[in-house]
């Protein structure tokens, strides 16, 4: 399994990360933690390299346990003092229980249909789930020269990504919570989009 270069060093992929997002890359983490209550058990699916935690969880107290595919990332959340296991969440085994339980940026990887992903998380869950997703993204550009890279090197592990969300397209695959959706703003300049869910 192929790992492209941006998910093989947590510093090449934070680089990267913050010249996609500009000015606005703090604020997707700010307005991800900001659900996070002080004190919460929070479990991260697709965790990445601890950025997380390490700048704006860490301090609060929380119960972090993050979970990646990729083992480099989980060591970098072991060595920043947080809890990490590699897991492949495409097994489909149960996921481990609670407060909050979020997913940032990593949705797309269960295209075409992330709902049993979506449903494992809120069965997980017991206070709320917590999903920011990009919905402005380089693989789905116009350009076709920026769209081949986006889709070659964001590869997790798990394959090369052909798909992202759009707002639209995100908001249909979460539709069907709309019961359970007590927010959904866009978030990072419009790059993103936030849902958070009640169990």
């Amino acid at each position: 399994m192929s790992t492209s270069l941006i998910y093989r060093n947590g510093m090449v992929y934070g680089v990267l990360m913050r010249a996609l997002y500009g000015r606005h890359y703090p604020d997707r983490f700010r307005a991800v933690a900001a659900e996070i209550p002080h004190g919460a058990s929070v479990l991260d699916l697709c965790c990445g390299p601890s950025t997380l935690y390490t700048r704006y969880l860490r301090d609060r107290e929380v119960d972090y346990h993050g979970l990646d595919l990729n083992e480099r990332f989980v060591a970098d959340v072991r060595k920043a003092g947080g809890r990490a296991d590699v897991w492949n969440l495409g097994d489909g085994a149960p996921l481990p229980a609670a407060d909050v339980v979020l997913m940032h940026a990593s949705l797309y990887h269960f295209l075409p249909d992330a709902s049993p992903v979506v449903d494992r998380m809120l069965a997980a869950a017991g206070d709320r789930v917590v999903i920011a997703e990009p919905v402005r993204n380089m693989a789905s550009s116009d350009n076709k020269l920026l769209a081949a890279l986006g889709k070659r090197y964001t590869d997790a592990g798990d394959g090369a990504q052909a798909h992202r969300y759009t707002e639209e397209t995100l908001d249909a695959q979460l539709g069907r919570y709309a019961d359970r959706v007590t927010k959904a703003t866009l978030i990072a300049g419009g790059r993103e989009k936030l849902y958070v869910l009640e169990p």
